[in-house]
This record gives structure tokens, C-alpha cells and sequence, in this order.
């Protein structure tokens, strides 16, 4: 079976289960998802996950303008000897 083939039957089934299930378990499911992230425990790991993100992608952003820096220096260095 290809990927697109087994995405659909996936889809199919979920959906065929996700309405027989029917509003009311959709809201058991949504309490108990709200409960969880409601947790306080849960919240400081999010917060703390969010921290990390952000700090990788400063390291990442300043990453890439050392190097472009580092790239500029280089053009221009090899210019002026070749001229």
C-alpha cells in the first residue's frame, strides 16, 4: 500500500470511529486535553520548551550572520589581491 493510499484509509478510519464516537466523547477528549494543559507541571515544561526554542534559534540566526560575515571577508579579501 503507498503512502497516499494508506494516509486515506487512515483518514477514512478516523473519521468513520471519530463520528461514531459522537459530541459527547468529543467533549470527554477535549476536558481531559484542557486538564492536562492546564496542569501547572505541564505549563513549566511547555514554558521551559519555548525557552529552549527560542534560545536555539538566536544560537542558529547568529550562526548563519558569523558566517555571512566571515564569507564577506573572504569575498572581499580575495578581490583585493586579485585586482
Amino acid at each position: 500500500m503507498g503512502f497516499k493510499t494508506g494516509l486515506l484509509v487512515g483518514f477514512g478510519v478516523g473519521y468513520v470511529l471519530g463520528t461514531k464516537a459522537g459530541r459527547e466523547r468529543y467533549e470527554e477528549l477535549k476536558a481531559s486535553w484542557d486538564s492536562f494543559m492546564g496542569n501547572p507541571s505541564v505549563q513549566r515544561a511547555v514554558t521551559r520548551g519555548k525557552e529552549v526554542v527560542e534560545a536555539g534559534a538566536q544560537r542558529g540566526i547568529r550562526a548563519v550572520e558569523d558566517a555571512e560575515e566571515e564569507v564577506k571577508a573572504k569575498v572581499k579579501g580575495s578581490k583585493a589581491t586579485s585586482t
